[in-house]
This record gives C-alpha cells, structure tokens and sequence, in this order.
C-alpha cells in the first residue's frame, strides 16, 4: 500500500522530535559521564562536553573507597529490598478483595482510596504521626509511610479482576482459603503487574532523598540519595574525601567527585530495568487498558 504525502510527514515528524527529545536526555547524561573521566584541569577549565578530556579514573576509585559512600549505599539496598517486598504484600492482599464485584462497601472504599490520589496529606500532620509512633531515625520511617499507593495498587486490582473468576470458585470448591487464593493463584497469574509494580516501588524508594530528609538525622542512617543531595546541593566535600588517607588527589576535583558518585549511583537501577522492562510494558498494558 503506497504511503502518502501527509503520512510520510507525519512519520518524518514523530521520528525528528523523538531524535530531539533523546539528545536532550542522552547529552547532559554523556556530560556527566564525561566529567567523571575526565582530568581535574579540563573539568576546571570547562574543557569537557560529552567526552572524556584526559582521561582518569581517580574519581571512580576515590568513590569506591569512600566509607560513607558504601554505607548510604548498604541503607538504600535495605530500604529498597524490604520496602519493595511490604509493599507488594499489601497491594496484592488489598488488590484483591477489591477486585471482587460482590465486595460490600467497595464502591466507599474506592471513592477512599482516589480521594488519596487527589489530596495528599499534608507535611506537617504526616511528620507528627511518623515522630508520635517512635519512627524518627529509622528505616521504618522511610518504608511504612509509603507502604501503598493508590496509583499501583488500582492498577493491581484492574489486572486481578480480568483474571478468570472460574478458578477461584474451583479453588473455593477445593477448600482453599481466600488467602491462599491470593498466595497460590492470583499473584502467580500476574506475574507482569507484578513485575511493574516492583520496578514501581523498587525505583520510588532508590530515588526517594525527600523522607530521609524530613526522618533521618542520624548519618549512619542516610540514604544513598541523601547523601548525593548533601554532596551536590550542599557541595559537602568532606563526605567525598572520606576514606582518601593515602591517597594521590592529583586530579581529582570536587565537581569530578560529584560526577562519579551520581553515575555510581545510577549504575544499579539501570542494569535491573532492561531485565525487567518486557514484563513492565506488559504488565502497565494489561493493567490500565482492559479495567
């Protein structure tokens, strides 16, 4: 079928603004990158653009023998690994009572948990709950706040009720439980809203420097994120010197630092999604176009 005119525009078009909209993310990605391997007088020098100007690694060994820098990091893996699992739990064994039609009160429920969706609660009052249950300077203040979201878990309860309903009245006529039904045939069968809705939480907690920095005050306990938050917006050099007793600081610069350590940062998160992403594409699909 031969393609008109206005249909090749089109295509020329959408291709030109994709191609626009990837250099605007992929170039100040290269520069960063540039900049952490690049020498401490080209980056002062602003010698760099998105590639290495003399290249040196001193940064990223400076960054992998940093104490500080290994510890926010062990905080965040702990955060991510129980946050992400509490989360899943309650959203699959919330997700399905509500997806069941002959659920009394579920149409109040419903109309409860968009309105949280629409109005989230306020600093002050969120700050005094966490501070009244004795959660201040722990991790349990960076998870059990956040222990739902609305958004996912709709998204749960749309994918758990296009599931066929004969297996659960089998399952029923069997003698399972309503929480083995969770356990043994609903969460197997949803393996792609699953998957999306770990890489959801997962991502959310690894990117969250906002709760540690209203909850946590002790240093042992911060975050991967607050501690880039304190080395980049604070330009807290002492943090990103730590551990460099012995060390040939010849170039190694602040800003050289500051690059390293983001990138190191940002290396974890993106080797897990491309393992994940055909089942997430999956899973958002499934879940938000057949409710």
């Amino acid at each position: 079928m031969k393609r008109t005119f206005g249909e090749k525009l089109f295509d020329g078009l959408n291709v030109t603004i994709l191609l626009l909209l990837s250099a605007c993310i992929l170039i100040p990605l290269l520069h960063v990158l540039a900049g952490s391997l690049s020498s401490s007088y080209a980056l002062t020098h602003s010698m760099v653009k998105i590639w290495p100007v003399e290249l040196n690694f001193k940064n990223y060994e400076m960054v992998l023998q940093n104490p500080l820098f290994w510890n926010s990091l062990k905080i965040t893996v702990i955060v991510v690994l129980i946050g992400t699992t509490i989360n899943l739990a309650l959203t699959s064994v919330s997700a399905y009572p509500l997806s069941k039609p002959d659920l009394r009160g579920r149409k109040i429920i419903m109309l409860f948990i968009l309105f949280t969706m629409i109005f989230n609660a306020p600093i002050i009052p969120t700050y005094l709950v966490v501070k009244s249950l004795g959660m201040m300077n722990t991790i349990w203040s960076l998870i059990i706040p956040t222990g739902i979201s609305a958004f996912n878990l709709i998204l749960c309860i749309t994918f758990f009720r296009n599931l066929p309903s004969e297996l659960f009245d089998s399952a029923k006529v069997d003698g399972l439980s309503e929480y083995g039904m969770v356990w043994r045939i609903a969460v197997p069968l949803s393996m792609p809203i699953m998957v999306t809705l770990l890489l959801f939480y997962a991502v959310g907690h690894w990117n969250n420097y906002y709760m540690p920095l209203l909850y946590v005050t002790d240093m042992d306990l911060r975050t991967l994120q607050l501690y880039l938050y304190s080395l980049i917006a604070q330009n807290n050099t002492n943090d990103a010197m730590a551990g460099s007793g012995g060390m040939d600081l010849v170039n190694i610069s602040p800003q050289g630092l500051q690059m390293a350590t983001v990138v190191t940062a940002t290396i974890p998160i993106a080797i897990v999604y491309p393992f994940l992403q055909r089942h997430f594409i999956k899973g958002a699909l499934l879940g938000s176009v057949k409710g």
